[in-house]
């Protein structure tokens, strides 16, 4: 039996779990086709957070390959000071507390939040906790949260959407906790408010010739032509292509909402050569192992194409979800079709494609022409 070492680790401020194995291709593929493995330049490894249900996924992911399980490591687990930042040394909280956390998380489950939000709001809500240990504080005060905010994420430099994570995921535990949160005034710190890349026509082109395996054509083409976020994509079954309707069926997609976009005829084209030769038996795109196709591929497969195709801008699969939809407003599509194209929940969201289109930037007329 092949043998896979699991080791324990911190990475990102979060305690993970490093997979270690000789190289394997078999394996390394088998790995990305579980969705909560993650890859690591800086550990050099594949890793997974740290929970319970994780660690058991993984476990049993790993013997249904008939692997050997070497996680000797994990039994005895040292109890220690972890520095989740340069500056700060947390203290790890009682077993009583990381219990209720547990039970956190669960009650966030039974929302039915996506699960990196709930394992978002789980992780800052711990690192609070920790926080608020540390400096001795009641951590069900308006006060404690300032104290937080300034000294955990204004002073060591965190962002401003990490500052609003750790807002929604501590007003979330105090609901758990039913401790009212609304007249705290909780104040949020605005948005930066950032255009999205967007690449040319000829640009995009360039990646999809520069993709020479079929496969990994298909799936960028599916992504720009259906103006769909990564996720959305790797979750498309065979049947939800309608190539009567030359539609697209998006199922409980963000908001766990449905709707349609559209199927490119070219697009189809491509698919049905794609199905003749990979033959998928449940989801359009699959692993080796048959489940899904991973982020992690699916990034690599963009990374190879932008670096082919001398591209040289911060590229990533969602800026080819916002290609589609500039392109779509250049060629004069009326904004609200494009907003129910996206799903987005609000026009506002969709409106700022209007600031990076070419089109209505190049028809106004420059006064220093009149001079």
């Amino acid at each position: 039996m092949k043998k896979v070492t699991l080791l324990r680790d911190r990475h990102l401020n979060k305690e993970v779990i490093k997979i270690n194995f000789s190289y394997d291709e078999n394996i390394k593929e088998y790995l990305k086709s579980l969705s909560i493995v993650n890859w690591s330049k800086t550990l050099k490894s594949f890793y997974i957070i740290e929970t319970s249900g994780n660690k058991k996924t993984l476990y049993n992911h790993l013997r249904n390959k008939n692997l050997f399980v070497d996680y000797s490591s994990l039994k005895n687990k040292t109890v220690k000071k972890e520095t989740l930042n340069s500056k700060i040394s947390f203290p790890n909280l009682s077993l009583k507390v990381r219990k209720d956390l547990e039970k956190f998380r669960r009650w966030l489950q039974q929302k039915r939040l996506s699960q990196n939000t709930v394992n978002t709001y789980f992780e800052v809500s711990s690192t609070y906790l920790r926080f608020c240990e540390l400096k001795n504080i009641d951590p069900f005060t308006q006060k404690s949260i300032e104290i937080f905010n300034f000294e955990y994420i204004f002073k060591t430099g965190k962002s401003i959407s990490y500052q609003n994570q750790c807002i929604n995921g501590i007003k979330k535990y105090f609901e758990y906790n039913k401790i009212e949160v609304t007249s705290m005034n909780i104040e949020r710190p605005r948005k930066e408010k950032k255009l999205p890349e967007v690449l040319s026509i000829n640009e995009i082109k360039g990646i999809l010739q520069n993709t020479v395996n079929l496969k990994h054509r298909a799936l960028l083409s599916l992504i720009y032509s259906g103006g769909l976020r990564i996720g959305e994509a790797l979750e498309l079954k065979i049947k939800d292509i309608d190539s009567k309707r030359m539609l697209i069926h998006i199922k409980q997609a963000k908001g766990k909402k449905d709707r349609y976009t559209l199927l490119s005829k070219n697009f189809l084209s491509l698919l049905r050569e794609y199905y003749k030769v990979y033959k998928p038996k449940y989801y359009l795109f699959e692993g080796q192992s048959g489940s899904k196709y991973s982020h992690t591929s699916a990034q690599a497969v963009l990374r190879k194409s932008l670096e082919k195709s001398g591209i040289k801008k911060k590229v990533t699969l969602h800026t080819l979800r916002h290609s589609f939809a500039t392109h779509l407003l250049e060629k004069g599509t009326d904004i609200r079709y494009i907003q129910e194209l996206l799903g987005h929940s609000s026009p506002k969201t969709t409106m700022i494609y209007t600031h990076v289109t070419e089109s209505s930037i190049k028809n106004i007329k420059n006064p220093f022409d009149d001079l």
